[in-house]
């Protein structure tokens, strides 16, 4: 898998008209707990499903959209932080050290 730099709002306009599943995953390059959450994510993200497209927001460089994360999928700015967004609508959020590529996994068999 790889990630897809998420660097313009039509990105996230294309992330909220999406039918079926999204992940973004905000990053703080200058943040030692956001780099480790980061490489533990990377170590098993081939268990997520192969047409689940992950985005990757290095929020110090994009703030902007990060703000417009928070806004368009109504949740409160964490870093690092992951969003999985279904239909357009953020269904789970993680943040630290409780991002895991296993629970982001089990809600999308759930839902």
């Amino acid at each position: 898998m790889n990630w897809i730099s998420l660097e313009a709002q039509q990105q996230l306009d294309s992330i909220q008209a999406n039918q079926g599943y999204s992940i973004i995953f905000k990053h703080s390059t200058r943040c030692s707990v956001s780099l480790m959450a980061k490489k533990k994510f990377e170590l098993d993200w081939d268990s997520l499903p192969s047409n689940t497209p992950i985005y990757f927001l290095d929020l110090l460089k994009f703030r902007d959209l990060s703000n417009s994360i928070a806004a368009i999928f109504k949740v409160h700015h964490e870093s690092p932080q992951l969003l999985l967004i279904k239909n357009g609508a953020c269904i789970f959020e993680s943040s630290h050290s409780d991002i895991s590529v296993e629970e982001a996994s089990e809600q999308i068999m759930q839902n």
